[in-house]
This record gives structure tokens, C-alpha cells and sequence, in this order.
């Protein structure tokens, strides 16, 4: 199924979190955080504003980013968890 965010909201896949620390403890799936990082898989076209100039979008897709922990609306698409969010709420780009 194609996907495509509208303004400036973006589908990220989260990575999954390490199931072990680097002390090599074994953590157990109910205490697992939530993973702050994705890769982006759509972007919109941007956001459009009040004199009605497109401001082209920071991210593409195939982009590493994190997150705040709590951004964005959790969405299932083909079985598969997602995020939309904006744009403002990706806090960076990973290498």
C-alpha cells in the first residue's frame, strides 16, 4: 500500500530496540523502551505558509532520525507499526 503524508508530516519506521546491553543483560520484550530513532520512509511536500510559499522539506526519504519519545501517532499499514509526525518533531539526522 502507497502511503503519502500531506504538509509537513513524514512516515518513519522505528529501528528496533537492542534486545541486550552493552553490560550483556538480556532485557525482556515488556521492558523495552520505545525506540527514539527511525528511518524516514515518505515525506510530504512541505509545509505551506500563511503568504502561501512552499518551505521545501529538511528530511528525504532513507534518512536515519531521532525522535522525541513521545511524538507522533503510532499507525498500522500492511501488518507493519509506523509513526506520522512532523517535521518539527524529528530532533536530528544520523550520519
Amino acid at each position: 500500500m502507497k502511503v503519502k503524508p500531506l504538509g509537513d508530516r513524514v512516515l518513519i519506521k522505528p529501528l528496533e530496540a537492542k534486545d541486550v546491553k552493552k553490560s550483556g543483560i538480556i532485557i525482556p520484550d515488556t521492558a523495552k523502551e520505545k525506540p527514539q530513532e527511525g528511518e524516514v520512509i515518505e515525506v510530504g511536500p512541505g509545509r505551506v505558509t500563511e503568504e502561501g510559499d512552499r518551505i521545501d522539506m529538511e528530511v528525504k526519504k532513507g534518512d536515519k532520525v531521532l525522535y522525541g519519545k513521545y511524538s507522533g501517532t503510532e499507525v498500522t499499514i500492511d501488518d507493519v507499526e509506523y509513526l506520522i509526525m512532523r517535521e518539527s518533531d524529528i530532533l536530528a539526522i544520523i550520519g
